[in-house]
């Protein structure tokens, strides 16, 4: 690359219709970077319709990978105005930014006020004399690599390989709008940050979520499709089926939760996703895994509730419905993964978790993670293997025995001298069915037991800095919160943060200890009714004040914002 590279950061943002292959040029020109040995983010933003609609690709080039929603967009590129103005929530220029469109009639009136750099370039007329059937994204993609200095025989090789499936005449027309872009781009130099040497992966969340599941020994996945998480489900696929596992797309989410009981009774560590609607239904069968102590892992995509809310945006609402939603004393694990990367981390983590504790494991993502592809460095799997319960009985078998750690020995059909009742009611140490308060009690400890001694070592969450202010969070909001952390700190607030990854059981011990010398707690979250601040409140024997800054969608979490809410609440003392 030969541009000037002198930023930290390089945002740019793709409008147009849902058909117009906004995502497709988002893609390649990320890819493309990565190949570059660039680190960056491809944010995917969409319309709430079924199909069509509107779509933005918003794309922030860094030189690390600690990935947030842009404040403000460095390049703006509008197939056309009206599906911009869809985004105005979102997509916000600057004075001197570079907006590049077909023709600025019909520029919104929010944008020519701010007197950007304005570039129009005949991207249908490139097209037609590039190909007779040259598309408009594809001159588009070669005006952007032209811009950000990335080769064109990457860019070539990059499409061909995504048409592959296609006529040859198609994708003879996509490089000829490659090339006709690459020629005809503006002369314009941009600032753009530095690049790696080594190549990192190109990953999305959702498929670092699946991949973290298959390393945490998944090997049998029934879901059912729902926005922000369907695409787990086709990343899985292939994977699985090379490795020996079974991959069933069930009718509903109902029939999805109860296959992966059936599997993970029989032995095979179960695995689905899902999102927030999904989860509401899948609630009395989560429960089921409880009662019944078998291991379950469920990933919840979050989006902007409630019902069918805004199903492609993010938020973070459903941390109530996973720590509270199952009926009656129901111990379970509930863990949010930080960044993309972590999602690998995340997902294998509570598989195990959940396998070694013989209970359902609640991941929870978000849209944002979820479909956000970015470019990461290989990340670490889990630090250690699944630990086995107590030692096995041989005589007189008790599925539900009373152990001192609250783990018994769990049986799959066939186990030989192993047979009890498998039942959704309370039941005794066999296990067969009991209303008697004794074996309620005794089972109700040993669920709780089990979770409570969970020793989480230095995966519970991450810390930083150890000033007198705590700015806490979960999953998502990590990075922007670190983000804001080293902005807050460069103005003279002294503070750190806290972002937990373990949600339940509370990992209140290390809390405490991350707390020690804080006078004030500031919890950051994406959700309307500060739904962390209050669990925190109720588990928290902390003398000090707490402070709730909640932003629910459909706008992500942003640095910016978290430095002035922050900076208010400090200032209202």
């Amino acid at each position: 690359m030969d541009k000037a590279m002198l930023l930290d950061e390089f945002s740019l943002a793709i409008t147009g219709s849902g058909g117009a292959g906004v995502m497709s040029v988002g893609e390649l020109l990320l890819q493309a970077w990565a190949e570059e040995g660039g680190r960056g983010l491809l944010r995917k933003a969409f319309g709430p319709q079924i199909r069509g609609g509107e779509a933005a690709a918003l794309i922030t080039l860094t030189s690390h990978q600690r990935y947030t929603a842009a404040s403000t967009h460095n390049l703006l590129l509008a197939f056309d105005w009206d599906n911009f103005n869809r985004f105005g929530d979102e997509i916000r220029l600057q004075p001197d930014s570079i907006v590049l469109c077909e023709t600025p009639a019909n520029m919104p009136d929010s944008v020519l006020a701010l007197k950007p750099k304005i570039v129009a370039l005949p991207f249908q007329e490139l097209a037609k004399s590039a190909h007779p059937e040259g598309r408009v994204n594809m001159v588009a993609l070669g005006v952007l690599g032209a811009l950000l200095g990335i080769p064109v025989a990457t860019l070539r090789a990059l499409a061909i390989h995504k048409l592959a499936d296609k006529v040859e005449d198609y994708r003879e027309a996509a490089l000829a709008c490659i090339d006709v872009g690459v020629h005809g781009a503006p002369d314009l130099a941009l600032s753009l940050p530095a690049v790696n040497a080594k190549k990192g992966w190109y990953v999305s969340g959702n498929q670092a979520a699946a991949y973290g599941a298959l390393v945490g020994g998944v090997r049998f996945v029934a879901a059912y499709p729902i926005t922000p998480a369907s695409d787990v489900l086709e990343y899985l696929a292939a994977p699985l089926e090379r490795l020996g596992g079974t991959l069933v797309q069930a009718e509903d989410e109902l029939a999805a939760i109860n296959m992966a009981l059936g599997a993970a009774y029989g032995g095979v560590p179960a695995f689905t996703a899902t999102s927030g609607p999904g989860l509401a239904l899948m609630s009395e069968s989560i429960g089921l895994a409880v009662a019944s102590e078998t291991p379950v892992t469920i990933l919840d995509v979050m989006r902007g509730g409630p019902s069918t809310g805004i199903p492609t945006k993010s938020e973070q609402s459903d941390l109530n419905i996973a720590l509270f939603g199952l009926h009656g004393d129901a111990p379970h694990l509930v863990l949010a993964p930080l960044s993309i990367s972590d999602c690998v981390f995340t997902c294998a983590w509570s598989v195990q978790l959940a396998q070694r504790l013989q209970t359902a494991a609640i991941v929870l993502s978000d849209q944002f993670l979820g479909q956000s592809t970015a470019i990461i460095d290989p990340p670490p799997g889990p630090k250690a293997a699944v630990a086995e319960a107590s030692a096995t009985q041989t005589n007189n078998y008790l599925r539900y025995a009373i152990a001192d750690d609250g783990l018994s020995s769990q049986s799959i059909p066939g186990d030989y001298d192993k047979r009890f009742t498998a039942d959704g009611l309370e039941h005794n140490e066999r296990g067969t069915p009991s209303a008697g308060a004794r074996d309620h009690q005794q089972q109700l400890d040993k669920r709780a037991r089990k979770l409570a001694a969970l020793e989480p070592g230095d995966n519970w969450g991450e810390t930083y800095g150890t000033g007198p202010v705590a700015l806490m969070c979960f999953g998502s909001a990590a990075a922007a919160l670190v983000t804001a952390y080293d902005k807050l700190l460069s103005a003279g607030m002294d503070c750190r943060v806290i972002a937990l990854r373990l949600l339940a059981p509370l990992p209140v011990e290390q809390l405490m200890n991350a707390l020690d010398g804080c006078s004030r707690i500031i919890v950051i979250e994406q959700n309307h009714s500060a739904q962390l601040l209050h669990y925190l409140r109720g588990y928290l024997e902390f003398s000090g004040k707490f402070y709730g800054v909640a932003t629910p969608g459909p706008v992500p979490l942003s640095p910016a914002a978290i430095v002035t809410a922050v900076s208010e609440a400090l200032n209202d003392e």
